[in-house]
């Protein structure tokens, strides 16, 4: 059972966080919240079947969803540059 709560909540906010995060919208910022919020369902279920290249590879996801949190939440705004 724990198996598919972890599925569905990978699946949920996942998804989620990829559909927001590619938005041009202000509240494109959660899309780093819902990824960060997937992140422990990866981690269980990556250890919990010794699939230890992709909790490396979650770590790397973890890092990344908190660094676009951290611009965008904790971070002053700052113009953004123009190619």
């Amino acid at each position: 059972m724990d198996n598919i709560i972890c599925q569905v909540w990978i699946g949920f906010f996942g998804c989620v966080a990829v559909w927001l995060v590619g938005r041009l919208e202000s509240w494109r910022k959660w899309g780093y919240i819902c990824g960060l919020l997937a992140q422990p369902a990866w981690f269980y279920t990556t250890i919990t079947h010794e699939q230890y290249g992709i909790t490396l590879l979650s770590c790397w996801y973890t890092y990344s969803w908190a660094q676009g949190a951290y611009n965008y939440w904790i971070v002053p705004k700052r113009p953004v540059p123009q190619a």
